[in-house]
C-alpha cells in the first residue's frame, strides 16, 4: 500500500524543474525531507505544506517561484511523505518551533522568506513569531488555527477521515471540500494515498493570543481562499488585520482549502513573487 502513496509522490516530483535536489536534514527529532530549486545565491523561500499534503502540494508552483528564489520544500516531521521522525518525540509548539529552527540551520541560512498552507500557515505564523529575525518575508495561504478557529461543518464532514483515515474517505472528503473549484487530480491522489500510511503524529496548533502576534516583525501576505469551507474568510480576514495590522490580507477567486496550491499555481505564484520583490 505504501508503493502506491510513493509512486504518486513520485509523478508529482517530476514536475519540479530539472536542477531539483531531493536530501533529507537531520534533527534531535528525525530526519526531514527537502526538495530544493532555484540558484543556490537566490533569496531563500521555505514552502511548509498542510497536514497530509505533503511537499508535493508545491509542484506546480516549484518553477516560477524558482526562477527568482531558492526554493525549500519540506515534507512535515511525523506526517505523510519522506521525512522521518526519530529521537526525540515532537510534542508541543516549542519542540515544532526547535525542529525548524534544525531545519533552517541545516540550509546555513541566517533568515529565510517562509510561505505555509493550511495548518503549514499556523507553522509559519509561530515560526515568526518565535524567530521574527530569521524570517524576512510570510506567507499564509489560507492558513488554519491562527486567527479564528474551524468550520464546525467542515471538522464534521472531516471527522470520518481522521477517526477511520482510508484512501476513499479521503477522496470523498476533498471532493466535498473542493467542489466546484481547480485542483490537481494527482496531488489529490497522493493526499488520498496518505492515508494507508501510519497515522500523523503532528503537534496539534494552539491559535496565538493576538497580543503574542505584536512580535511578528517580518511584512506579511495573508491570501485567503473564496470557496475554502474550513472557516468563515471574511471572520479571518477582519481578524488577520486587527492582529496584523501591517498584513496585506486578500482573497484568492474561485479557490478552495485545499485546492488553493494547486487549482491556480502560476496565477498564485505571480501574487506571492510581487509580494517578495517589494523593497
Amino acid at each position: 500500500m505504501t508503493d502506491a502513496f510513493f509512486a504518486a509522490y513520485e509523478v508529482l516530483l517530476r514536475r519540479w524543474p530539472a536542477d531539483v535536489e531531493s536530501f533529507d536534514l537531520p534533527s534531535p527529532y528525525g530526519r526531514t525531507r527537502v526538495h530544493a530549486c532555484g540558484r543556490r545565491d537566490a533569496p531563500p523561500l521555505l514552502l511548509i505544506p498542510g497536514g497530509g499534503s505533503t511537499s508535493t502540494v508545491w509542484s506546480l508552483m516549484a518553477e516560477p517561484l524558482a526562477r527568482s528564489h531558492r526554493v525549500y520544500a519540506v515534507d512535515l516531521l511525523g506526517d505523510a511523505g519522506h521525512s522521518v521522525a526519530q529521537g526525540r518525540p515532537m510534542r508541543t509548539v516549542t519542540d515544532a518551533m526547535s525542529w525548524l529552527d534544525a531545519v533552517i540551520d541545516r540550509l546555513e541560512v541566517p533568515a529565510t522568506h517562509v510561505c505555509g498552507h493550511s495548518y503549514g500557515g499556523w507553522l509559519a505564523l509561530a515560526y515568526a513569531m518565535h524567530a521574527p529575525h530569521r524570517v524576512d518575508r510570510l506567507i499564509l495561504l489560507d492558513p488554519t488555527d491562527c486567527f479564528v478557529g474551524m468550520s464546525p461543518r467542515y471538522l464534521l464532514r472531516a471527522l470520518p477521515s481522521l477517526l477511520m483515515p482510508s484512501p476513499a474517505r479521503v477522496r470523498s472528503f476533498l471532493r466535498w471540500e473542493t467542489a466546484g473549484s481547480p485542483v490537481d487530480q494527482d496531488w489529490l491522489e497522493v493526499a488520498a494515498l496518505a492515508a494507508q500510511l501510519p497515522q500523523p503524529h503532528i503537534v496539534m496548533p494552539k491559535r496565538p493570543d493576538p497580543d503574542d502576534l505584536r512580535r511578528v516583525a517580518a511584512p506579511a501576505l495573508v491570501l485567503l481562499a473564496e470557496r475554502s469551507r474550513c472557516h468563515d474568510i471574511s471572520k479571518v480576514a477582519a481578524a488577520a488585520s486587527q492582529s496584523l495590522p501591517a498584513a496585506t490580507v486578500a482573497v484568492v477567486p474561485g479557490a478552495s482549502h485545499h485546492g488553493m496550491p494547486t487549482g491556480d499555481p502560476h496565477g498564485l505564484a505571480q501574487r506571492m513573487l510581487d509580494f517578495l520583490a517589494k523593497g
